[in-house]
C-alpha cells in the first residue's frame, strides 16, 4: 500500500498564466522580492520562531474530536479504543449513525469508512514535528545548546506519540522521519518494523536528557520525561518486548522516586475541571472553555472540545442531577459496570446511572450508564465564545500516576523483581479505591476482604445497603465479609511492628535434597499504621490475656497477645431471632509478646 499526501499550492496557475500575458517579454517578472524577506528558510532559524514551530506541533493532539471540512469526524480516541475494546457501545440513532464506530466495533472497518480524520490529524503532527527538527538545522547556531535539546526532544517525543495513535489503530503504516516531497509517496511497512522505529526515536528523546519529570504550571500540556517514560512503557508493554520490561520498569520507578507525583485522594474529583493537573496527572491534552473560539465554521480553532456532548444522554433536561444533555454515542456496557467490585469508588466515578435519577430519550444500544468522566457536567463551556457544543473544557487526561503504579507492579512480577513492592504499588492503587489488600494467594476461591461502602439507591436520595446502624455493628465485626486468613495477616503485622508480609504456605519445594523452587517472604506493606499506633495495639492485646477475657489463653512460661470473638450465629432465612442463640467464640493472638514467633 502507498500512501498520497496532498501539498497545497498558494499561487494558483492559471492566474500565474494571466500575469504572464499581461507582462512584457522580459524576463524581470520572475525576480519577486518578499515584502518582509521572510522565507521559510530564513523565517524559522531564530529561537523565538522556533518556539513557534514547537507550539504548531502540538496543535494536532486536540483535532480528533471533530475534524475540518470534507474530512469532518468525530474520532475521540479514548473512545475509539474503548468502542474496540468492548468496554462501550456505540449508540447514536441506530447503527448507521457514525456508521464507521460501529464497523470498527465489529472490526469491519473498510477503506473509505473508517476514522480518516483521526489518521490525517496524527499524520499532521508527524508533519509538524519533522517540520521543527528540520528548523533545527537551519537554526544551528542561533540557540543555546539547552533550547536546540529541548525542542529536539519534545519534537521527537511527540512523533511517536503520533505514530502510536497510528500504529495502534492501523498497525502496518507508512513511516517517515522526513517529510515526504512530491509525489508524496511511502510504502506500508509492517506494524513490528513501525514498533522499531519508534520505540529507536523515543529512546533518542529520553537520552538528548533535555525534558523536565515534571512541567511548571505555565507550561502544562507540553511534554516532559515522566509523560515520555509513560508513553515508552505503553508502546513496550503493547508490544509484549521483554527485552526492554527492565528499562521500562527503571523509568517507572524514577517516576515513583521523583516524589513529583502522588495519588489523588478523591479520584472522581480528577475528572473535573478542578483536578486538571492534580498531582496524580502525568500529562493530559488540553481543552478549554475559557474565551473559547471553537466554532463549526472553524474547528480546529484553540477552545475545548465536542466530547462531553457526544456521549451524554440525548434529551435529557440541562441541570439535572450536575448533567447537560447530549447526542446519546457511546453508552457504556453493562459488563464494564460488572467487572467493578462492589464498594470501588471507580465504578461511580467511571458509569454515571443516569437512568436511576432522570429521565432522557434512550437511543440505540442504551444502556442506563454514561462515561462519567467526560460527559457533560452542567456549567462546563460557561465562559466559551462562540459553539457550545465543541467548547467543553474537559482535558482528555492521557497518563496519571496511578498507571505509573500499576505498570511498575507488573513490569516488577514479569522481570521476577520484588513481588513485595509489586504487592505495595498495587494496593496504594486499591486502597484509594476502597478495596482491601489482594493477598493474593495462590488457592482456588481466595478473594479479598470484602467491606462494604456506603451507596445510594436508584433515586440518589436514600441509601441502598446502610443503616444509623451500620457502622456500630461493622466496628464490632459484623456486616463485612473478612476471610480467616486476612484477619491473621491484619494480627501478624502487628506483631511484625506493623509490617504486613504476604501469607507463606511454603516455603521451599525439594526433591532428592536439591530445592526445586523456592518461595521467600514477600512483603506487602511495610507500615500498616504509625509507630505509636502499632505500640498501643501491642499492649492493648497483651492486657487482653493479662487482665481480660482473654486469661484462658495466658501462660507462666511466656506473654500473649490477643483478642476474644464472639460471633453471633445466623438461623439462615430465619435470622437472628428465633428463640434461641448461637455463638461462634473465636480467638486470634501471638506469643511470646514480647518478641512474637507464632
Amino acid at each position: 500500500m502507498t500512501i498520497i499526501m496532498k501539498k497545497i499550492k498558494y499561487i494558483p496557475t492559471a492566474l500565474m498564466a494571466l500575469a504572464m500575458l499581461a507582462t512584457s517579454c522580459k524576463e524581470s517578472f520572475l525576480e519577486v522580492e518578499s515584502p518582509t524577506q521572510d522565507f521559510i528558510d530564513t523565517y524559522f532559524t531564530n529561537d523565538a520562531h522556533l518556539q513557534e514551530a514547537v507550539v504548531a506541533a502540538y496543535d494536532p493532539l486536540e483535532w480528533p474530536d471533530w475534524g475540518d471540512g470534507n474530512h469532518a469526524q468525530y474520532n475521540p480516541v479514548n473512545i475509539m479504543s474503548d468502542i474496540m475494546a468492548d468496554q462501550i457501545w456505540v449508540g447514536g440513532a441506530d447503527k448507521t449513525d457514525n456508521q464507521f464506530w460501529h464497523l470498527m466495533m465489529n472490526y469491519e472497518a473498510l477503506p473509505n469508512n473508517c476514522m480518516w480524520w483521526l489518521w490525517d490529524a496524527a499524520y499532521s503532527g508527524v508533519k509538524r514535528a519533522n517540520d521543527v527538527l528540520t528548523y533545527l538545522g537551519w537554526a544551528e547556531g542561533n540557540l543555546t545548546p539547552e533550547a536546540a535539546a529541548s525542542y529536539e526532544a519534545q519534537a521527537r517525543v511527540l512523533r511517536v506519540f503520533y505514530y502510536n495513535w497510528l500504529w495502534k489503530f492501523w498497525g502496518n503504516i507508512p513511516y517517515y522521519e522526513t517529510n515526504l516531497s512530491a509525489p508524496y509517496l511511502a510504502e506500508q511497512i509492517k506494524a513490528d518494523e513501525v514498533y522499531a522505529h519508534i520505540i529507536a526515536d523515543l529512546e533518542g528523546a529520553i537520552d538528548l536528557n533535555a525534558l523536565p519529570m515534571k512541567a511548571s504550571s505555565d507550561n502544562y500540556g507540553r511534554v516532559t520525561k515522566a509523560m515520555a517514560y509513560m508513553l515508552y512503557a505503553e508502546i513496550v508493554m503493547y508490544q509484549n518486548d521483554q527485552s526492554r520490561y527492565a528499562r521500562a520498569l527503571q523509568y517507572m520507578e524514577e517516576i515513583i522516586g521523583s516524589g513529583s507525583y502522588t495519588l489523588a485522594d478523591d479520584y472522581a474529583g480528577i475528572f473535573r475541571e478542578s483536578g486538571e493537573w492534580c498531582n496524580e496527572s502525568v500529562w493530559e491534552i488540553n481543552y478549554k472553555d475559557d474565551g473559547a473560539y471553537r466554532s463549526w465554521g472553524s474547528p480546529l480553532n484553540a477552545g475545548g472540545t465536542v466530547l462531553p456532548r457526544l456521549i451524554s444522554p440525548n434529551g435529557w433536561a440541562d441541570g439535572t442531577d450536575g448533567h447537560d444533555n447530549g447526542w446519546g454515542f457511546a453508552p457504556v456496557r453493562q459488563e464494564t459496570y460488572d467487572l467493578y467490585a462492589e464498594g470501588d469508588s471507580r465504578r461511580d466515578a467511571t458509569c454515571w446511572h443516569a437512568a436511576a435519577v432522570g429521565s432522557y430519550s434512550p437511543r440505540y444500544q442504551d444502556t442506563g450508564l454514561f462515561l462519567e468522566k467526560y460527559v457533560a457536567h452542567t456549567g462546563d463551556n460557561k465562559d466559551q465564545i462562540a459553539d457550545g457544543d465543541l467548547n467543553w473544557n474537559n482535558n482528555l487526561r492521557i497518563y496519571r500516576y496511578a498507571e505509573t503504579l500499576l505498570n511498575a507492579a507488573e513490569l516488577l512480577l514479569k522481570t521476577g523483581g520484588d513481588a513485595s513492592k509489586a504487592a505495595d504499588y498495587l494496593n496504594r492503587v486499591h486502597h484509594r479505591a476502597g478495596l482491601a489488600d489482594d493477598l493474593g494467594i495462590p488457592l482456588m476461591g481466595s478473594t479479598p476482604a470484602r467491606i462494604r461502602m456506603p451507596k445510594k439507591d436508584k433515586t440518589g436520595r436514600h441509601w441502598a445497603n446502610w443503616s444509623d446502624t451500620a457502622l456500630p455493628w461493622m466496628s464490632i465485626g459484623y456486616e463485612t465479609q473478612i476471610p480467616p486468613i486476612s484477619t491473621l495477616t491484619f494480627y501478624n503485622a502487628i506483631a511484625n511492628n506493623g509490617r504486613m508480609m504476604k501469607p507463606r504456605f511454603v516455603k521451599q519445594v525439594v526433591k532428592d535434597g536439591e530445592v526445586k523452587m523456592e518461595f521467600p517472604p514477600v512483603v506487602m506493606r511495610e507500615h500498616i499504621a504509625k509507630d505509636e499506633t502499632i505500640k498501643i495495639m501491642q499492649t492493648i492485646l497483651e492486657q487482653v490475656v493479662s487482665q481480660g477475657l482473654g486469661k484462658k489463653a495466658g501462660s507462666p512460661s511466656f506473654k500473649v497477645a490477643g483478642k476474644t470473638g464472639t460471633a453471633q450465629i445466623s438461623h439462615g432465612t430465619g435470622g437472628y431471632h428465633t428463640g434461641t442463640m448461637r455463638y461462634l467464640l473465636s480467638f486470634a493472638g501471638f506469643f511470646p509478646a514480647d518478641a512474637p514467633r507464632y
